[in-house]
């Protein structure tokens, strides 16, 4: 079984810390023998605020359906005052289109969690969050959740995370969303 993974999160800046943060979680997924979609900051973006007068029933859909089929998820969020940013809030919000599936919201997913901020205190302050918001949501986050200290130098220009220990992080969540989502999988299948 080749688990899938759905990747969420990044910034209105291409090429922020956070999507890059994900990025190199995604590239451990991929090397742990996951398959990995990415919805980045520029497709969250483009998405109007779930349910509202802009929200035609069709934005998000790609995201959603892509959950729907997930066996993992993978969340990154900056710290923005504390909390994670709205942008990423809005796009967990169109996860409610899955309230009345057999399998509801993120039940039965592995998630791993990135949280980058400037400073030590909003990187813990936005984990917590996203973890409040994946028990909420019913989904299994990993053990190892990522607080990225971001800084000038810490990506080089290609992509490449230049801090050992923030690579350590994001290599490990993504390891470990493979590892949950195999497992859950497992589980969840009937005994032959």
């Amino acid at each position: 079984m080749t688990p899938r993974i759905v990747a969420i999160g990044g910034t209105v800046s291409i090429g922020s810390t956070t999507e890059l943060a994900l990025r190199t979680a995604m590239a451990s997924a991929a090397t742990h023998g996951a398959e990995v979609q990415l919805f980045d900051g520029a497709y969250l973006a483009a998405l109007p605020h779930y349910r509202s007068s802009a929200h035609a029933g069709a934005e998000g859909r790609e995201m959603v359906e892509a959950v729907r089929a997930a066996d993992g998820v993978l969340l990154a969020a900056p710290g923005y005052h504390g909390t994670i940013s709205g942008l990423v809030k809005n796009a967990l919000d169109y996860l409610e289109d899955l309230s009345k599936d057999a399998r509801p919201y993120l039940d039965g997913r592995a998630v791993g969690l990135i949280a980058t901020a400037y400073g030590d205190q909003a990187t813990m302050s936005t984990m917590q969050t996203l973890r409040s918001i994946v028990h909420a949501l019913r989904g299994w986050p990993t053990p190892m959740g990522a607080t990225i200290r971001t800084y000038p130098g810490l990506y080089s220009p290609d992509g490449e995370c230049l801090d050992d220990r923030a690579r350590m992080q994001l290599e490990m969540v993504g390891q470990q969303v493979v590892q949950g989502a195999t497992s859950l999988s497992a589980m969840a299948r009937p005994a032959a």
